[in-house]
């Protein structure tokens, strides 16, 4: 089974999550944005073995202790899809843009794409790509526990700006609606920001997807 440790980070309150195999203490975080000390902290808390870092998309509040962390614990950087390789390439022009730390620039170890998976202690994640929100974002799926990791494609009640450069709406749309929707209704979904929520309460209710709003 799966331990999933959600913590905020940031200014921006991201949600850096780090995911524990309970049989093997094996760890993998997703998308420590920040807040070294913090997560550094959390994973002795859970008396946890990370064995990578998984980056969702580039953007700086997902990333910026990317790097770092990578060297603390001598451990890879897998992720995201090449598509965002210029959000990365551009961290300390928006460490200025948003009066953040300094983030080095960094190539991850490995670049993922559709159909790949990633696996730790007992588990085994999904990656499904999902462009809109940046154009290389992708998510993670961890199907025997029916959970999520959604980065900044979905939110409770929301969804993902598009306004930044390499976004666009009907992608990310179409990205919901294919890679997420397409799971079962029960599955947990994990967003970057803000609460938890569920597959099939997003396809109820979320305004951005039904059409009433965007």
């Amino acid at each position: 089974m799966l331990d999933v440790f959600t913590i905020p980070v940031t200014p921006f309150a991201q949600n850096a999550n780090l995911l524990v195999c309970q049989t093997t203490k094996q760890a993998v975080l997703v998308d420590p944005g920040g807040d070294i000390e913090t997560l550094v902290t959390a994973v002795n808390a859970a008396n946890a073995e990370v064995k990578a870092i998984l980056l969702t998309h580039g953007h700086l509040d997902h990333v910026g202790a990317a790097k770092q962390l990578s060297e603390t614990f001598n451990i890879d950087i897998v992720g995201p899809h090449l598509g965002d390789k210029f959000w990365l390439d551009a961290l300390p022009r928006q460490s200025e843009m948003f009066n953040f730390p300094m983030a080095e620039v960094f190539t991850p170890t490995k670049w993922l794409d559709a159909g790949d998976s990633f696996s730790f202690g007992d588990m085994t994640l999904e990656v499904r790509f999902t462009p809109g929100h940046t154009p290389g974002h992708v998510i993670f799926v961890e199907h025997t526990t029916k959970r999520v990791f959604v980065g900044d494609v979905l939110f409770k009640g929301s969804v993902g700006r598009t306004d930044f450069p390499g976004g666009n709406a009907a992608q990310l749309k179409n990205s919901i609606e294919s890679e997420i929707y397409s799971l079962p209704e029960d599955y947990t979904v994990f967003p970057g920001h803000g609460p938890c929520t569920t597959v099939g309460y997003e396809k109820q209710t979320n305004p951005f997807t039904s059409g009433r709003f965007g």
